[in-house]
């Protein structure tokens, strides 16, 4: 179900007037952003750690098959890229992050601190609200694979999903030993 445009109005954050802001990105975002900017940096995000523990109906999935997708969750830590936007892309950017991932109000956004190489900056992310009915909580590897196995929406299957998450650390020089784990035995799965 699509959060109602007042719903949306009052979770949405306005990026500083006049300035270029920041996007953390953690999943997709890491190598689709899908919106303009001048500078790309890895960052170090803690108090949240990346957790496949949404259901996706759309994106990965649909209603009746659903997939996972990638959530910022409490606790821990989370390596991903920063972006910054001009400000004079400020809306169009903004407009564009609210339309992908708020379609469904799973994510709440938020203004985080994120240390980057070149010092700490404050980045837009989404974490998942884990009152919303797509958040999975804590699913078993079995029950992961699963669903990652069974799930393809409108931006193809969310094995492919996976495996570009894993790829895009990788070319950053990181490491996600649980998302190494569910891929590994993803690819075993259905080599089997």
């Amino acid at each position: 179900m699509r959060p109602s445009n007042n719903d949306l109005a009052k979770a949405r954050l306005a990026p500083p007037p006049g300035e270029d802001f920041w996007v953390f990105g953690y999943g997709s975002l890491m190598w689709h952003p899908g919106f303009p900017h001048l500078e790309v940096r890895p960052g170090h995000l803690y108090g949240y750690h990346r957790h496949f523990c949404v259901y996706s109906h759309i994106y990965r999935g649909t209603p009746d098959c659903p997939g996972l997708v990638l959530g910022l969750d409490r606790g821990g830590s989370c390596r991903g890229l920063v972006y910054r936007v001009p400000a004079a892309e400020a809306d169009e950017a903004m407009d564009y992050l609210y339309e992908r991932e708020m379609r469904t109000g799973v994510y709440t956004p938020r203004w985080l601190n994120v240390r980057s190489e070149a010092g700490p900056v404050t980045a837009i992310s989404f974490v998942v609200d884990p009152g919303h009915r797509q958040y999975t909580g804590r699913l078993s590897i079995e029950q992961t694979l699963e669903m990652v196995l069974q799930g393809k929406g409108d931006r193809g299957p969310c094995l492919d999903y996976l495996r570009n998450t894993v790829h895009h650390l990788h070319a950053l020089g990181l490491r996600d030993r649980g998302l190494e784990r569910l891929l590994s035995e993803a690819l075993a799965r259905i080599k089997s």
